[in-house]
């Protein structure tokens, strides 16, 4: 593998792609398979093994932008309060009142983290193209439509910190659909949590939250796996996607959250819709 420039601008660009994608309901890993797929191939520059890697590694470049928006929220939950200013740390509840808890996130971790450990050979073997991403763009699709359709009229749960047990578990069931590239796992958790109760922003909070130690565990297995693949000759593709998922990361995160309230799931839903299409028509027809 030799380094070339416009192979780093092509891991540039899916960076780029991760970044603005992976928080909207839209399908990161969609977004970069039909991106890669039909016009970068970055299997023929990082191998295949190699390239499967780097769209899972890139995440954790917008996993760093949620850390950052989050870091309240984080230290929070972590137990950390008595170290961290209090006027930093007022956003969020204080130990003695309702908030959300680590416990409710790691509840909310574990189906999705049992049936990704279970079927990760298969996904990352047969789920990996364009065709399966078209399905789970449009099928995702309709699931947020409905979401905005039948959700309760006035949300139960406004904020992330009113949210039970019962529905942490929910939507990480929920959450099990995402394991389908194209379904979006931001798309199904925000619906869900809609679905629940739960107001679009705390859906979003929860679900944001929870992309977290989703993404770093993801990132670690699939580095282990392919460990043996990988040269130094790929490390400035891996930088470079990296530093560009976070810069779109940290844009995306910011503007989605003032938006989500506003708009709800529906435009987000026709958007993937027209996407398939055309791109059905276009390039698999």
């Amino acid at each position: 593998m030799e380094f070339d420039f416009i192979n780093l601008l092509k891991s540039i660009i899916l960076g780029i792609v991760e970044g603005l994608t992976e928080f909207a309901p839209v399908s990161s890993t969609g977004h970069m398979i039909i991106v890669d797929d039909m016009w970068l191939n970055s299997k023929e520059f990082l191998t295949q093994y190699v390239a499967n890697t780097f769209k899972v590694v890139i995440q954790l470049g917008s996993i760093l932008a949620v850390v950052v928006v989050f870091k309240d929220r984080f230290i929070n939950l972590l137990g950390l309060d008595r170290l961290w200013s209090k006027n930093k740390a007022a956003a969020i509840p204080a130990s003695g009142t309702n908030r959300l808890k680590l416990m409710q996130v790691i509840v909310g971790l574990i189906p999705a983290g049992v049936l990704g450990l279970l079927f990760e050979d298969y996904i990352d073997e047969h789920l990996f193209s364009v065709n399966t991403v078209l399905i789970g763009l449009v099928i995702g699709a309709f699931f947020m439509i409905a979401a905005d359709l039948f959700a309760p009229k006035t949300p139960r749960v406004e904020t992330v910190d009113q949210m039970s047990y019962k529905q942490a578990l929910s939507i990480g069931l929920i959450q099990c659909l995402s394991l389908w590239p194209g379904f979006s796992r931001s798309g199904s958790t925000i619906s869900g949590g809609v679905l629940l109760g739960m107001s679009h922003r705390a859906a979003s909070d929860f679900t944001f939250i929870m992309a977290v130690p989703v993404m770093f565990g993801a990132s670690f297995l699939s580095l282990v796996k392919n460990w043996e693949y990988f040269t130094l000759d790929a490390l400035p593709y891996f930088i470079a996607g990296f530093v560009a998922a976070f810069i779109f990361a940290l844009i995306s995160i910011r503007f989605f959250l003032k938006l989500i309230n506003r708009v709800k799931l529906v435009p987000f839903a026709i958007y993937r819709i027209i996407l398939a299409a055309i791109i059905y028509f276009v390039f698999v027809m």
